[in-house]
């Protein structure tokens, strides 16, 4: 099987030729039909994340070592699997959900397997993920049936798929209204698409890229603001016409979370889904004020995951904008990530 691994951080990735493993107990091998390319394989690649204030989180500190295979956003066809894996035959087509745990501890038999604080497992994370021929998952359970979905455009839902849909449910309340995005990359155009299935009123759109904010516009985006404007933040309030009282942060940075918490009505909810990095800007006595309540969304669950597939089944969503590329193209595709080059999402076909 070839892959290609992150083998030193800030490095070109490392192609790698190996045996194809063969699945033993309930583990299931497929062979990779799509791999997305996501910002967060950014961070692993790159080797952190900035916490602001001087301070770095390095991804040992996370407990993730290399090598490792990046790639949680996959799609693929199964072809082997262990002797007590139920429920697969071969020539299934199925999208692996990535957000592993334990399996054991209470948070994961609750059913939230990516907030596992024991041992979290995620593939392509913590252990070798879609950037490859060929992947092996530990259980069917986490292989979910695309009904015919196309592999390609299917791939995303992974990740930027149910981090947006896990990230709007949190905001479920206040739907009825406009809400505000910060990014028009992959996972702001999925939010656009999700958030019109999910009956919402739709969203303004900020981001700094012209051509990502055409892109959003074009997705049906209410309006979109450059969020490098001097009255930014006057031009968000205006074009909301209205309180606002829900924004969802895809950026994650300094600039967006305060230009996001400024642009709440009392009694707001800011959710905070970016990794870009930085420190906390909020004036702590405004949080009390304006009764602003600010709430962290790391990806999704498997029920979540589930409901989604579901969601773009009955109500025919759209995909994202994709591009397809050889998986040769690995390491190019995220320097065109990292440069900002890329609209929508580039998915990696072996």
């Amino acid at each position: 099987m070839k892959s290609f691994r992150v083998t030193e951080f800030n490095a070109p990735l490392t192609e790698v030729d190996v045996a194809t493993p063969k699945p033993e107990g309930t583990q299931v091998l497929l062979k990779v039909k799509a791999a997305g390319v996501c910002h967060s394989d950014l961070h692993i690649w790159e080797g952190g994340y900035d916490l602001g204030h001087g301070r770095k989180l390095s991804l040992k500190d996370r407990g993730v070592s290399l090598p490792l295979t990046m790639g949680h956003e996959t799609v693929g066809e199964v072809v082997a699997f262990g002797p007590e894996a139920k429920g697969v035959a071969v020539g299934d087509v199925r999208l692996v959900y990535p957000w592993l745990g334990c399996g054991k501890c209470d948070t994961c038999l609750a059913g939230d397997e990516n907030m596992c604080i024991v041992k979290p497992n995620s593939i392509g994370v913590y252990c070798d993920g879609g950037y490859a021929d060929h992947i092996t998952v530990r259980h069917p359970r986490y292989l979910l049936d695309l009904k015919g979905l196309d592999p390609v455009t299917a791939a995303p839902y992974a990740c930027s798929g149910v981090t947006t849909y896990s990230a709007i449910k949190k905001l479920e309340t206040v739907l009825d209204r406009p809400i505000v995005i910060f990014g028009a990359g992959g996972l702001g155009l999925m939010a656009l698409s999700l958030l019109k299935a999910m009956g919402g009123k739709g969203a303004i759109v900020v981001d700094i890229d012209a051509n990502k904010r055409k892109a959003a516009e074009e997705a049906g985006a209410l309006a979109s603001v450059d969020g490098a404007a001097p009255d930014a933040l006057q031009q968000i309030m205006s074009k909301a016409g209205g309180p606002i009282l829900g924004v969802i942060d895809l950026v994650g940075n300094a600039a967006t979370a305060a230009l996001g918490f400024d642009c709440l009505s009392k009694g707001g909810k800011l959710v905070v889904v970016g990794l870009f990095g930085g420190g906390a800007p909020w004036a702590l006595p405004l949080i009390p004020i304006k009764a602003i309540t600010i709430q962290g969304s790391y990806v999704g669950n498997l029920r979540e995951t589930q409901e989604l597939i579901d969601l773009v089944r009955e109500k025919g969503i759209a995909p994202i904008p994709v591009t397809t590329r050889p998986l040769a193209q690995a390491d190019a595709s995220l320097k065109d990530l990292q440069q900002g080059k890329l609209v929508g999402r580039a998915v990696l076909v072996p």
